[in-house]
């Protein structure tokens, strides 16, 4: 066992005394030692429960003969972080996350590892360690929140969010907004539509690395409380037939997850995560492969924010393996992918039955008959940038409009606010990338108020930033290159025209070349908006967009 060499032999005399501190007896020495990397707080209500499935975790691990002991990740709620200086560590957590999580497993040598995440950094940061520790691992995650109900209607964050919106216009009274802000978000969990916690948690298993119904069962089911007791106890199977996360995560496995993601319409910020996991493995993810990926997968789901529909309405029609059975009747999965249950995909996902057809569409009567995302290139984004085009109207998948320009996310909500952004326009947010923000913030306040004005039919928004999994409309983001390393969304100038093409993968400025040769010329870096302390520290490390925004070391530095 791994965890031999902190408790065997003489010279791990001193080691032993230490466990003896910790209470162990003489038969837990002889045991394996499994950690529980929980990642429970109070101020995420994603998190709130994960107590429990820790409590779970450890009684499944204990009744199948492991010693589990717990340490904890961090993590952050996005919507408590939206909208200020908070956003900024939302994303850089990932990577905190994971750098932490292997400190901790390889310092004291656990044989295996039982995940306990739920939101949205916090599952890729925990699919990152578990690719770089590679010890028998398994995730059992918080699980998804209830939908509120306001008015008879299911209602959810992205709902919230829009109300803000909505009242600005107009549209709603202060009593409205109250009502919303009362009942959108009932319970605990994460937040009830397919934003990128539930979209992560969804691909989680889709990877293999979770048990059947990880992404999908509501967080105030007892069938969670049953699903974290059996994850525990399959990570000792897991130990005994050596199955680790890089058998598991393979490239094969990570094209199934992204061809789930087409299907499910997932969150824009699965265009960020699983090109980190795959670097993780070895593989050079680009992220334009989505499009072929997209172009033969249909979308089978309309889930919050693009359609009516919630988790627990995905649970009730049979989760994630009904969706991957219906792409499966047209061969679009690697079946023999190996999974955490012991059994590959195919053997996973045999019999899954659609119970819904209303809510997991057939695969012959799709949405679409192509994916969720799109990733669209042009003189604009070279690198790529990425749209939830399943969450798109009809009207907006092509469009033409003068481009309305700001240099941070505040600017551009005073101005939607205000009513200064007009019908056709494209609201163009810069300097908000990896490197320029830092931190790549996300965007669901400008989104959502676009839309809560009801100019989510007629206007666009661009940003080297991203987007929550709450938004929805033309939003395109991770524009790459970005504005702090002199891509050309740096260049653009208010009133130029933006030629936005989702199906023909376009993104343009209709400006010539000689033209943008002219700007660049002319163009200077900004100083950097942080100078001291982590994001700093991320900043000088961290890749474009279209690379998922890894950490790398700088080359000059890498020379020396």
């Amino acid at each position: 066992m791994k965890s031999d060499a902190v408790k065997k032999g003489v010279q791990q005399a001193p080691h032993r005394s230490l466990f003896n501190a910790l209470g162990f007896t003489r038969e837990e020495m002889d045991k394996p030692l499994i950690g529980i990397v929980s990642s429970y707080n109070e101020i995420v209500p994603g998190h709130m429960n994960l107590d429990k499935i820790v409590e779970a975790v450890k009684m499944g691990v204990a009744l199948a003969g492991g010693v589990p002991r717990v340490f904890p990740a961090i993590a952050v709620c996005d919507g408590i972080a939206m909208g200020h200086i908070g956003m900024k560590y939302s994303l850089v957590t990932r990577d905190l996350i994971a750098d932490s999580t292997e400190a901790m497993a390889l310092a004291h040598q656990f044989d295996a590892l039982v995940m306990v995440p739920n939101c949205d950094k916090n599952v890729p940061g925990l699919l990152m360690a578990a690719a770089r520790i590679n010890v028998p691992t398994i995730f059992v995650s918080g699980g998804p929140m209830m939908a509120g109900h306001v008015h008879g209607q299911k209602r959810s964050l992205s709902s919230m969010f829009e109300a803000v919106g909505a009242y600005a216009a107009g549209k709603m009274t202060e009593e409205d907004v109250l009502e919303f802000e009362n009942k959108a978000c009932p319970t605990c969990g994460s937040c009830s539509g397919m934003y990128t916690a539930n979209s992560m948690n969804c691909l989680t298993e889709v990877l293999g690395m979770g048990l059947p119904g990880n992404g999908t069962i509501p967080a105030v089911y007892s069938e969670r409380i049953r699903l974290a007791k059996h994850a525990g106890m399959q990570v000792m199977e897991l130990l005994r037939k050596n199955i680790r996360p890089r058998d598991i995560m393979t490239e094969e496995a990570l094209i199934n997850a992204l061809t789930v993601d087409m299907a499910l319409g997932c969150s824009t910020n699965s265009m960020l995560h699983l090109p980190a996991i795959a670097h993780e493995i070895g593989m050079d993810f680009k992220i334009p492969y989505a499009n072929e990926i997209s172009a033969r997968t249909p979308n089978l789901c309309h889930l919050a924010p693009a359609g009516p529909t919630y988790m627990e309405d995905l649970n009730e029609a049979g989760g994630v393996y009904a969706v991957m059975n219906e792409l499966n009747k047209k061969g679009l999965l690697n079946t023999k992918c190996m999974t955490v249950t012991g059994k590959t995909v195919g053997e996973n996902i045999a019999g899954c039955e659609n119970k819904n057809p209303e809510v997991i569409r057939p695969i012959d009567n799709p949405y679409s008959e192509t994916g969720g995302l799109a990733v669209l290139q042009g003189n604009l984004a070279p690198d790529g940038s990425v749209v939830k085009r399943s969450a798109v109207v009809d009207e907006m998948l092509v469009h033409e409009g003068p481009a309305r320009v700001f240099d941070c996310e505040e600017d551009a909500s005073e101005a939607i606010l205000s009513g200064k952004i007009k019908e056709g326009d494209v609201v163009v947010i810069r300097y908000e990338g990896p490197k320029g923000g830092p931190g790549m913030r996300e965007m669901l306040n400008p989104t959502s108020q676009i839309a809560g004005m009801g100019l989510g039919s007629t206007v666009a928004l661009i940003t080297d930033g991203r987007f929550s999994g709450a938004s929805r409309g033309a939003s395109i983001g991770h524009v790459s290159p970005e504005a702090a390393v002199g891509g050309p969304i740096a260049l653009i100038e208010e009133g130029d025209m933006i030629q936005i093409d989702i199906p023909g993968h376009k993104l343009n400025v209709a400006v010539s070349e000689e033209e943008m040769a002219r700007r660049r010329e002319n163009w200077k870096p900004r100083q950097p908006k942080v100078t001291t302390g982590y994001l700093a520290r991320y900043a000088s490390m961290v890749t474009s967009g279209d690379r998922g925004a890894v950490l790398e070391i700088p080359r000059n530095q890498e020379d020396k």
